[in-house]
């Protein structure tokens, strides 16, 4: 298991890394730290931060999601703040990190949004895309009325679906975040699916 030094601030964290916490504008100096604790000395291999805000009824509300990879672990940091909580005197932030050895990781999935599809040009990709990486804590069930071939039946045939590992899902639009995001992202998916399932 990782060693986490007493003082965190010794943990070194890349450069490219650091200045994608910054960009998001989120807490950036918790965000690192948190990610620090979470690393320990293990080195950073690649990392992917994406911020999503959030309307909650009166409030807007910011999240932040760091994705980490080390030699051994995905390492995933949520951030979210709680403006104005009514059993504080003062804004709230959370932190929390989560640890996952790459060699749970079941599976890394890529969906991406094509508009007007005749019209595709090759090597273009869309301009939006979810990436969803599971390791078994949390399914999706996906249901619907199954069917049979004849169009005159009307016996109750149940349903038919699929399971989906659905442990964590960030949706990254070009549109909102910049192009650059979007290739991060595929980056990010393609480096973690060649180093899981091994």
């Amino acid at each position: 298991m990782p060693k986490v030094p007493a003082d965190i601030t010794e943990v070194t964290l890349p450069q490219p890394l650091l200045d994608a916490i910054e960009r998001a504008g989120y807490y950036p100096e918790l965000v690192a730290d948190v990610v620090r604790a979470a690393v320990g000395d293990e080195g950073v291999l690649t990392h992917l931060v994406h911020q999503e805000t959030t309307f909650d009824q009166e409030a807007i509300r910011r999240h932040l999601t760091v994705l980490v990879t080390t030699g051994t672990r995905l390492v995933i940091a949520h951030a979210d703040d709680f403006p104005h909580d009514p059993a504080h005197r003062t804004d709230v932030a959370t932190a929390t990190t989560e640890c996952i050895p790459l060699r749970t990781v079941r599976g890394v999935m890529l969906t991406h949004v094509v508009p007007s599809p005749s019209e595709y040009q090759p090597g273009t990709l869309g301009r939006e895309l979810t990436l969803t990486v599971g390791w078994g804590t949390v399914s999706r069930i996906d249901l619907v009325p199954a069917a049979c071939s004849d169009s005159t039946c009307e016996a109750d045939h149940g349903y038919e679906g699929t399971v989906a590992a659905d442990d964590i899902s960030l949706r990254i639009s070009a549109e909102a975040e910049g192009s650059a995001a979007l290739s991060e992202a595929i980056s990010f998916a393609r480096d973690l699916s060649a180093r899981v399932g091994g």
